[in-house]
């Protein structure tokens, strides 16, 4: 293929852990921009719309933004360093995820938001798959399961190492908010528990 043949895009955008720790440290962020395919694209675009326009309210745009651009760094380092140091075996490429497999994607800093939203708003009632209703820190927890478990049962190419890395942040950030602004915080929890 030629330069801009998809395998030399790939390699030069896409995240992957053999080519990070031989240098290409920009994908962390490049791969946050790219997807997979259309499907891919819209059922991130869509829960962005849906998580982030909802985030954006309770913290702000400079927050999330932050918090999405960091969240994005560290679910791919998660990745990364889970498929390079676990992922040389046939059981741990499918748990991690191998280090010679492309990652793509904005789904880990989605997680991000999912996890804040678990933390700050836990009882907040969601749809998952847009049709099963359920509490929020509840819905995270099974969208982590269910991704997980299809990606190892059915060989599914899911960034699951990086949506627990983005899951984490999330959580973290919205434990630091809770403890900074416990009334806001309280009150956000309160306001969206029924």
């Amino acid at each position: 293929m030629g330069i801009f043949g998809s395998d030399k895009v790939l390699s030069v955008i896409a995240l992957q852990a053999n080519s990070f720790f031989n240098g290409a440290v920009w994908t962390l962020l490049t791969s946050m921009f790219m997807h997979g395919s259309f499907t891919h694209l819209f059922v991130n675009m869509i829960s962005l719309f849906f998580i982030g326009n909802f985030v954006e309210r309770l913290i702000g745009r400079k927050r999330l933004f932050w918090l999405y651009m960091i969240s994005g760094i560290v679910a791919g380092l998660f990745f990364v360093f889970l498929a390079y140091f676990f992922g040389n075996t046939d059981l741990g490429a499918r748990i991690f995820g191998s280090p010679e497999i492309y990652a793509v994607g904005a789904s880990g800093a989605i997680f991000a938001l999912g996890g804040l939203l678990a933390v700050l708003t836990p009882k907040l009632r969601v749809y998952v798959f847009f049709i099963i209703p359920m509490q929020m820190w509840f819905a995270m927890v099974v969208l982590l399961v269910v991704l997980w478990a299809a990606s190892v049962g059915a060989g599914l190419p899911f960034g699951n190492t990086a949506h627990l890395g983005g899951l984490l942040v999330g959580v973290v950030y919205a434990v630091y908010l809770k403890t900074k602004y416990k009334r806001k915080t309280a009150l956000i929890s309160k306001y969206f528990s029924g």
